[in-house]
């Protein structure tokens, strides 16, 4: 399917997105999108809705399995706004949002889908994964301009570390939330804004009225933020 706005998307495709695994990918550019949305159907998720801008190019046909959504995914807030959108259409089913060039691994992964990885954390009574956003380069920069190369992908092996996360405007500590850090967003954090430069991301969690995202990529229910 392909919708030429998010509006028509959220008003004519609720039926398409009506039983998850639903993953939400993001295409900022044409960076290995290909790719990207090939792993995650092959992944398992029920869906893949890409959102892109109408003018990208994409490889892969739409079918009823992957769902083409015309947007600005580069306006202010886009992440948000969209990912919320489908939150409040999607109550009660699991969710997954991540961007181009981006690539869910899981525990077993190469055996289990991302099916059977949720229902195991549906019998630990967890409706969120905390995920880790590692950060690949490529070796020869010469031979891979975009920086990105998946048969010669490197990636830090040491320097990764947590931090307590604090209560807003205060020193106490939340309980059982850390903020992650490390990487290449650790070895050149001083061109990084603040704000970016966190690995940690509650990607993959059940959709749930009322309870939304954040654009520092936590949740506005204390609990999703937290881990096990």
């Amino acid at each position: 399917m392909h919708y030429d706005s998010l509006d028509a998307f959220l008003s004519a495709g609720r039926d398409q997105i009506a039983k998850g695994p639903i993953a939400l990918l993001f295409a900022e550019d044409e960076v290995e999108l290909d790719t990207s949305i090939r792993h995650h159907v092959d992944a398992g998720f029920r869906r893949i809705v890409f959102f892109a801008n109408p003018e990208l190019r994409s490889g892969v046909p739409v079918s009823d399995r992957i769902i083409r959504v015309d947007t600005d995914v580069l306006a202010e807030g886009a992440l948000c706004n969209i990912v919320n959108s489908v939150i409040d259409i999607c109550d009660g089913q699991w969710l997954y949002y991540c961007f181009n060039a981006e690539y869910l691994f899981y525990p077993f992964c190469e055996h289990r889908t991302v099916g059977e990885m949720i229902a195991f954390n549906v019998e630990e009574r967890r409706d969120t994964v905390l995920t880790y956003v590692i950060d690949l380069y490529a070796g020869d920069l010469w031979a891979s301009p975009t920086a990105v190369s998946l048969d010669d992908a490197h990636l830090d092996k040491s320097g990764y570390y947590a931090l307590a996360r604090h209560k807003p405007g205060t020193q106490d500590p939340e309980e059982r939330q850390l903020d992650f850090f490390g990487g290449l967003r650790w070895r050149f954090e001083e061109h990084v804004p603040l704000p970016r430069r966190r690995i940690d991301r509650v990607a993959l969690f059940k959709a749930q009225k009322g309870i939304h995202l954040r654009p520092d990529h936590t949740f506005t229910e204390p609990e999703y933020n937290t881990y096990s």
